[in-house]
Order: structure tokens, then C-alpha cells, then sequence
């Protein structure tokens, strides 16, 4: 590793005058000798109280402040010492995490976030504050604990910002964590100040639409998507969600929050739009502000909001300036879908979404090129993805007027052309040389990296730009530009106590993480968020369906090959049976014949003359995932379009485009058509239709009177024309359990939930919309005349109103 002199202690921020003179007392009392007592022993007299806590692996310290004052925890055989600090008649205890006998600014736990952070940056090394831009790969296996190669990047990078990538098994996360703390306070020094590593996670806590009832003691609390929490049309609920979420986040170690996603959903063929708060600027506006209100802060005992606390997690929203517009739907993990496109011009209800969230302390932006209606750049001059625009940065910085510290989503600093790419994201600076995409990154003001473990780049930045500032080129030396982002990175350790307490006691941890209270709040709204949206009188408040048999047809997704590998093969009931058992006395289902792999040949319905109600669940069609490289064949190289219809879509109506606004610039210089007309899409689960269709050719063979429900598992709107008419009754679960549609439509809690985006009439009306505009599509309207439009739902008295 180079060694570097620190970034400055060059002219070290004075507190305001009531911080002054307690810093001035410290070094009085650190002069006087005044240091801490043995970690073993308890000193209650003292004011503080010691004691020892283990996981079975790591054993540390914890230290109880007087008076509400802040927790402390350090390793048992670590290096770490406490400073004692006499303050209105109470004994204080501080951690000395730079080894110096004093109480420097950034140890003072009563000192505001921001200032602290700003003193601890003037002490780093250029090398630290890189390793702190780090933002790690994913981290998928808690259970194999500290490994050599994260040592590796913890110490020779100074890497300390780590992706929990993996389940939420509390014993299991808490002993990884604590391992990694210990670790990393063993690597601090008086010229090397200690950082806690910082574990951060992407939204952990949907129950995800087909799994049941999750019990107490399993993991986290399982709550409604993104896009169901919008469905409850219910700031509190979401705030509630948040509240819980981060308090599990803790219990597990994690103090960063990739989330929440608030992308304006106003493509609906976008294969992201589960992980949105819809698709209306306002409603996703109040919403987001919420998720992050709850995150980042807690209430006191007398029901004031107070901030940041022990069980607080800073939150990063994303993908600014939003990423919802992906021409036809795809998506920007790929080149397929590199492409976001705004003919309506409408960025700025995009924007508007992120402003109001801007009490983030984190933001990651896009991976997008952003173009106009015509196929320009949207923002400045140049056809690049947002991290590399200039213009988008000073948007988000200035006009958005966000102060906090921005990462880049994983990959970006990847050009598909480096040795040994992977995910390889930097779409238009794929011709770049590494060092100068960094420099061009950070000089926009991005702060952070995303899946970069390594720092040489960001250290061979670092000497380019002292170069180019030498030269008269930047107006801002490396030191200042590394300390400023230093700053904004470590505002968001020292707000949720990082630095002071970064070690998580197990038992406590066992007791909080899914605890009662919290699975019954996350299915209580899940339960909230379901929307009936028809409903012939089958669905009944208080009806009793214990002694009834329902059937439930079967189906299978084959699945669509990616980054990763070839498609997954799925197959199983269109509902949870164990689920529906739990509500109805006997289910039944289809009699499936399979090939030696496994897979269906056969469904075959059952006699239905003893069935009481149809129960067919149908998943949104299934156009791929992020990285299948969804829209191009990936052997032929031919667009083919998406689809909210399960049925062969084949794209060849009149607002097809012909010519697409997107397109890469060919070696002769034209350009790329990714038009897909003519096209027919290819939906993996068309057999979820299928499945309803034999349903109800099963009914109709009964000669019976038998209620058709149809639950839509939705992560995406679907076209009702295919089901809607067929159908006695209808409800919409966004990322919920089947548990939870089930208990609705055994009338057992009153639907209350509300679409966050309107259904469309037909695929012809999805051409027609704009990319970037919502509620601009026809939307279908039923038989009883009501309009499956943003914001419509039914209650068991009618249309639910504002």
C-alpha cells in the first residue's frame, strides 16, 4: 500500500461557542490524566456502567452512558480505550478511536453528525478516504463469516462500506458483523483512525407474491413491495413499514439502506416498476419522504419526531434523476435497455419525486442514458449514462438540491470492453480510460462507487487530478475534493451512532428481528394493500368458508435465460394450497403428468361437482429480469417487444413505432434501429392464462353456478381483457403472500387498497402512451363501467374515495 501524509488536519473546524468550551474542558481533563477505566469493571459511580456481551464468537464491550447519553461498544481485546469527560455533574464516557489520549471532535458523540464527520475527514489518509468510496460487491453468504478476501479489501483498501447481499438469519448476520467490527477496530491507529465497517442492504422485507405466511422467528417481517406499500395510499403505513424495517436492519447489523426505490413508474412495461411507488409524482413524492422519515428517525417518549437513533438507518433513494422510462420497457442492467426516453419531456416530474426524498443522506443514481423525444441527449450534450453527465449531476446537486453523499449503481464504472468484464454498465464511456472515468465521476461529484472493492483506481484518480489541478485544468485540489466527500460519506456512519456502536448484541437481536409485533404489522398491511377491483357479491365481509372446497389450477414458468444462466424452471398451484387450507375446509387441484426432467406435460382440472369457488391466481406476464438482456434476441440479434398480456403479443398496431427514438451509433455512422415491430413477445408464463382457461372450462363443464376469483399477483399492470369478464370477482396483490389475497377474498378483512397505477385497456393503448408520462394510457373499464385507472378501488361498499 503508497503511503500518503493525511489529507490535512490543515485547519481543523472550531465548534460553535457551546462546543468550544466543552472541547476546551476535554483537554483539560485529558491533560489531567483522565482516561478510561479497565473495560472488566463496572463504574456506576462513575456515571457509566460496563459490561461484557458476546454472540458465542466475538465478545465486546458495551458501555451505558448516563442520562439517555449515547451506547458505546468495542472489542473486549481490542486496542480500543475510553475517555472519561466530566460534564454538568455526570461522568461521560467517549471512545478514542484515533489512539491520541484526547477527545478530538469527531469522538464526541454530542456533537452534530455532519461536524463530526467533517473534523474526522481532515484526519484520513487519501488511502482511507478512497477505500471509503468503495462500495463492496455483493455479499451473499453471512454464514461463512469474516473471509480472507474481505480482510483483503478491508485492509488494503480500506474498503468499509460492505453489500449484505445474503438471508436474514439473525445468529448468523449478528456473528459476521461483529467479526468484521472487531477486525477492523484491530486496523486503527494514531495514524490510521479507526472507521467501522458499514453494512448496507437492498430491500429485504417483501413477502413476495406466492409465498405464505412467514412465522415469528424466521427472519425479518414481511410486508407488501414497494409498490404494494403504495397501494395502501397510506403515509403512516409506509412510515410504519420504515420505522420496523430499520429497526430489524440493526438487529442484523445493517446500517445503510440501498432504498428506497423511487423511480417514477410511468412505463408500465418497465421490469422494474414493482420496486416503484407508482406511477403519480405526488402520491410517490409523499410516499418516499415517509419510507425515508421512517428510516432516518425515531419518536420520544412524548410522540416527537426527534431524529436519527439507536435503531435508525440513513437510507439511499434511487435511481436519480429516475429510471422509470426505458424505451419499451427495458431495462438499463444491459445494454438491451440502456436507453431512457422522455417524449413527453417530463424529467421534471421524475425530479420532483427525489426532491422531496432529499433528506437522504444517500442517493445512487442511474444507469441511463437519458435521450429526449427525438433521440438527444436530455441532459447536456453528450449520449452518456447519468453518473458521467455533468449536467444530470449539477440537476441533482443544485436544482434537486441534494447535499448527501451519491454512489453510482453497480457496474457503472465498468465499460463492457475492459479485461475480465462482467457487469459492465459505463454506457457511453465505454471508450474511456478507467483512471479518467473515475476522475470524470468524482469531478461531476459523485461520491461513491458502486461494486468496486479495489481503491487503485480511485488512488490513480487521485495523482491525475493533483496533475490536471497543477496544470490549471480542475479549480479544486485532490485533498479538498477527497475530504469533501469523505465528509458526506461519513455523515452517514456517525448519524445512526455507526462509530460508537457498531457492535449488535445477539439476544436482543433474537427478540427484535421478526418478533411478533412486527409480523403481525407487516401483514396487517399487506392486508391493507390488497385492491378488489370487481366483485359480483362473492366476496363477502364475515362469510365462511371453513367447510368449502375450492380449487386452485396449476401452472409453470419456464423461465428466461441471463447474465447469470439459463431460465429457471418453476411449477406449482397458481395459489399457495397450504395457505388456502388455512382459510377453506378442502382444496383441490389439477392431476399434472411430468417428463423426466421434471417438467409439465399435462394439467388436467378436476371434477369440480363438489367445488364451491374457483381460486386462480395469475402472476403479471414474465418478460424477464434485469440481467436476461429482455427485448433483443440474444442469438439473432432481433428486437422483440413486451407484453402485459400473457397471450402472444405480436406488435404490429399503428402506435408501434417503426422507428425506435433510441439507438447506439453504428460504425458507418447511422444509427441503431431497435424498433420491434412485427415483432411477438415472449412471455414465459403464458401457461398462468392457460391456467385460468381451464378453470373456467372446468366450471362450464360442471354445468354448476361456480364463482371464478381471480387473484393478479402483480409486479407489473396487466391487460384485464383476458380475464376480467370471466371473472366474479378480482383482486391485485403487489408483492404480498398469498395468505394475504386469500384472506381477503375469504372475506375475512375489508379490501381498503387502491391501484398505484392504472391497468391498460389493451396493449394497443400501452404503444400509445409516453415512456416518461404517467396516467397518460387508456385504461380498461369493466362491465359495471368502473375504470381501472391510478387510484381506483373497491371496498365492499363501492368505488373507495379520496
Amino acid at each position: 500500500m503508497r503511503t500518503r501524509t493525511t489529507a490535512g488536519r490543515l485547519d481543523r473546524r472550531s465548534p460553535g461557542a457551546k462546543g468550544a468550551a466543552v472541547v476546551a474542558g476535554f483537554a483539560l481533563v485529558a491533560l489531567a490524566g483522565c482516561t478510561a477505566s479497565s473495560p472488566d469493571e463496572e463504574t456506576p459511580d462513575n456515571g457509566f456502567a460496563t459490561r461484557e456481551a458476546s454472540d458465542g464468537t466475538t465478545t465486546f464491550v458495551v458501555v451505558e452512558n448516563p442520562d439517555g447519553g449515547q451506547k458505546l461498544t468495542f472489542a473486549k481485546d481490542g486496542p480500543m480505550e475510553l475517555l472519561e469527560v466530566e460534564d454538568g455533574g455526570s461522568t461521560l464516557a467517549f471512545k478514542d478511536m484515533n489512539a491520541n489520549g484526547e477527545l478530538d471532535p469527531f469522538e464526541d458523540w454530542r456533537l452534530e453528525p455532519a461536524e463530526r464527520a467533517a473534523d474526522l475527514a481532515d484526519d484520513l489518509t487519501i488511502e482511507q478516504i478512497s477505500g471509503l468510496m468503495l462500495f463492496s460487491s455483493h455479499e451473499r453468504s453471512p454464514a461463512d463469516g469474516l473471509t480472507d478476501a474481505q480482510k483483503t479489501y478491508l485492509s488494503e483498501s480500506h474498503l468499509r462500506n460492505v453489500l449484505n447481499a445474503g438471508g436474514s438469519d439473525v445468529e448468523e448476520n449478528v456473528t459476521w458483523v461483529n467479526a468484521m467490527q472487531a477486525y477492523v477496530e484491530s486496523l486503527g491507529s494514531d495514524e490510521l483512525p479507526y472507521v467501522p465497517a458499514n453494512f448496507s442492504s437492498d430491500p429485504r422485507s417483501e413477502a413476495q407474491s406466492g409465498s405464505s405466511y412467514v412465522p415469528t422467528g424466521s427472519g425479518v417481517s414481511l410486508w407488501p413491495s414497494v409498490l404494494g406499500l403504495a397501494a395502501t395510499f397510506s403515509p403512516e403505513t409506509v412510515e410504519d413499514f420504515a420505522r420496523i424495517a430499520s429497526e430489524e436492519y440493526r438487529g442484523l447489523g445493517i446500517s445503510n439502506a440501498l432504498s428506497p426505490q423511487i423511480d417514477l413508474a410511468t412505463e408500465p412495461r418497465w421490469l422494474r416498476v414493482s420496486g416503484t411507488l407508482g406511477e403519480n409524482p405526488e402520491l410517490a413524492a409523499e410516499l418516499a419522504a415517509a419510507y425515508v422519515k421512517g428510516f432516518q428517525g425515531t419518536y420520544d417518549e412524548d410522540g416527537a419526531y426527534v431524529g436519527f437513533g439507536e435503531d435508525t438507518v440513513p437510507t439511499t433513494i434511487k435511481h436519480a434523476p429516475g429510471d422509470g422510462a426505458g424505451e419499451g420497457g427495458r431495462e438499463s442492467h444491459t445494454s438491451v435497455g440502456k436507453y431512457a426516453v422522455f417524449p413527453g419531456d417530463n424529467l421534471e416530474d421524475h425530479a420532483a419525486v427525489f426532491e422531496a426524498a432529499s433528506e437522504s443522506l444517500g442517493m445512487m443514481t442511474n444507469y441511463s442514458i437519458m435521450l429526449d423525444g427525438d433521440g438527444n441527449p436530455l441532459l447536456g450534450d453528450q449520449a452518456v449514462g447519468t453518473a458521467y453527465n455533468a449536467e444530470a449531476l449539477r440537476m441533482i446537486r443544485e436544482d434537486i438540491g441534494f447535499d448527501g453523499a451519491i454512489v453510482t449503481d453497480w457496474g457503472v464504472m465498468t465499460g463492457a470492453n475492459d479485461p475480465d468484464a462482467f457487469i459492465a454498465t459505463a454506457w457511453g464511456a465505454e471508450g474511456m480510460e478507467p483512471v479518467e472515468r473515475y476522475l470524470q465521476v468524482l469531478a461531476n461529484g459523485v461520491d461513491m462507487f458502486g461494486g468496486v472493492n479495489d481503491s487503485t483506481l480511485i488512488l490513480e484518480a487521485y495523482d491525475l487530478w493533483t496533475e490536471r489541478f497543477e496544470a490549471g485544468e480542475l479549480d479544486v485540489d485532490a485533498d479538498t475534493r477527497w475530504q469533501q466527500s469523505g465528509a458526506r460519506i461519513l455523515t452517514g456512519y456517525f448519524a445512526p451512532g455507526l462509530f460508537d456502536s457498531p457492535f449488535v448484541e445477539l439476544e436482543q437481536s433474537l427478540e427484535t428481528v421478526g418478533s411478533e409485533a412486527n409480523v403481525a404489522a407487516g401483514f396487517d398491511a399487506q392486508l391493507d394493500s390488497v385492491v378488489m377491483v370487481k366483485n359480483d357479491g362473492t366476496i363477502a365481509e364475515g362469510a365462511d368458508w371453513s367447510d368449502k372446497t375450492v380449487y386452485i389450477p396449476h401452472t409453470y414458468d419456464t423461465g428466461h435465460a441471463g447474465l447469470f444462466g439459463p431460465g429457471t424452471y418453476t411449477e406449482g398451484a397458481t395459489l399457495s394450497v397450504e395457505a388456502a387450507e388455512e382459510l377453506f375446509g378442502t382444496v383441490v387441484t389439477d392431476t399434472v403428468e411430468y417428463d423426466d426432467e421434471g417438467q409439465v406435460t399435462s394439467m388436467t382440472a378436476p371434477d369440480l361437482s363438489d367445488v364451491d369457488a374457483v381460486l386462480v391466481g395469475l402472476r403479471s406476464p414474465n418478460n424477464g429480469e434485469p440481467f436476461t438482456a429482455a427485448g433483443k434476441d440474444a442469438e439473432t440479434g432481433a428486437w422483440y417487444p413486451f407484453s402485459l398480456q400473457w397471450a402472444p403479443y405480436t406488435a404490429d398496431g399503428a402506435n408501434v413505432r417503426t422507428t425506435s427514438i433510441s439507438g447506439d451509433t453504428l460504425e458507418d455512422g447511422s444509427k441503431e434501429n431497435r424498433s420491434y415491430f412485427g415483432a411477438t413477445s415472449r412471455i414465459s408464463n403464458q401457461a398462468d392464462i392457460e391456467a385460468f382457461e381451464r378453470a373456467v372450462a372446468a366450471v362450464e363443464a360442471s354445468g354448476k353456478d361456480i364463482p371464478v376469483v381471480t387473484i393478479v399477483k402483480a409486479n407489473n399492470p396487466v391487460v384485464p381483457a383476458e380475464f376480467e369478464a370471466r371473472s366474479d370477482a378480482v383482486l391485485v396483490g403487489f408483492g404480498v403472500s398469498d395468505l394475504a389475497t386469500l384472506t381477503v377474498a375469504a372475506g375475512q378483512h375489508e379490501p381498503q387498497g387502491r391501484l398505484p397505477i392504472g391497468f391498460p385497456a389493451s396493449m394497443d393503448a400501452v404503444e400509445a402512451q409516453n415512456e416518461d408520462v404517467g396516467e397518460d394510457m387508456t385504461t380498461h373499464v369493466d362491465a359495471a363501467g368502473n375504470d381501472w385507472a391510478f387510484g381506483f378501488g373497491l371496498s365492499y361498499a363501492g368505488p373507495i374515495t379520496d
